[in-house]
């Protein structure tokens, strides 16, 4: 496996997230609210929203190799009746995945988030098709719990979604 940190972010970030994060590849696994094309605008104003968080209710990660940050991490708590959950999110540049850097990255944030917040579950939701993504989950220690049937709407398009999690 090819050698990574997770750190707090830096503004310092911003041009590598602006190079990394402009995939189509990568943006067609996420939620909208991850736009492509990824401008230089986008990443300033996501790693700003990163450096700027105080880390109640959720931990950030840059995911870095070779000094580069190449990747996000994320988990985020819930609240009213979801206070006990936490969802995951994550993604990684192309030229990295298969390499055992999420699989790792995502144990990693795991371990932190259940020993810093009173939560017992935590949760992501790839879609169906992600293989990649259901794959690093379930060599991190997740369960699948369930398919939800044309849950979300991709690009114009339904697709089936997953519920994984890892509990305490």
């Amino acid at each position: 496996m090819k050698q990574f940190d997770l750190r707090k972010w830096s503004m310092a970030d911003v041009e590598d997230v602006a190079h990394y994060a402009n995939n189509e590849h990568i943006a067609a696994n996420l939620r909208n609210i991850f736009p492509y094309p990824y401008t230089l605008e986008d990443a300033e104003a996501y790693v700003g929203s990163c450096v700027e968080n105080i880390e109640e209710g959720q931990i950030c990660r840059a995911i870095v190799v070779d000094g580069h940050a190449v990747g996000s991490i994320g988990i985020f708590c819930g609240s009213d009746v979801y206070e006990k959950s936490g969802e995951l999110g994550y993604w990684l540049a192309e030229e990295y995945w298969g390499q055992g850097i999420m699989t790792e990255a995502v144990k990693r944030i795991c371990r932190e988030a259940f020993e810093k917040f009173d939560i017992v579950r935590i949760y992501a939701e790839p879609y169906a098709y992600n293989i990649g993504s259901r794959s690093v989950l379930e060599k991190a220690g997740f369960s699948l719990e369930g398919i939800m049937k044309k849950a979300v709407c991709k690009w114009g398009k339904l697709y089936d979604c997953c519920i994984y999690a890892l509990l305490k």
